[in-house]
């Protein structure tokens, strides 16, 4: 039986309840996908880093792997400083595939939800 693994990756901060809502989005992820092995990392400044993320996820049976970069648009951090350790990660498990979705801000469907919410605000 196939085990996906997810892996949210965010910027980070200092700030332990910055990360609040990103936990939170881990556990609805988690709840929607059972099977799957859901685990939430960050660029710095927080641990888990996405490295020890990725290994975490395969040590608990991950076969393949998708990580979500929580960034509103793509930039530095996912253009340049994600496919390194990217890399890193798949030298380290070379036969677990791994691929990256598109930052949350590319989704149609995210940036409709965000719209809303903002017109919701605004009445």
């Amino acid at each position: 039986m196939s085990v996906a693994g997810i892996v949210l990756f965010a910027h980070g901060s200092r700030d332990p309840e910055w990360a609040t809502p990103f936990r939170d989005l881990k556990a609805r992820v988690a709840a929607r996908l059972p099977e799957a092995r859901v685990d939430l990392a960050f660029l710095e400044s927080a641990p888990p880093t996405l490295a020890e993320a990725i290994d975490a996820v395969v040590a608990a049976g991950a076969d393949s792997l998708l990580v979500v970069p929580l960034f509103l648009a793509p930039g530095g951090h996912t253009r340049r400083d994600l496919p390194p350790m990217l890399e890193a990660a798949r030298a380290r498990h070379p036969g677990v595939p791994m691929r990256v979705a598109a930052t949350i801000g590319e989704t149609p469907a995210v940036l409709a939800a965000i719209a809303d919410w903002i017109a919701k605000e605004a009445g």
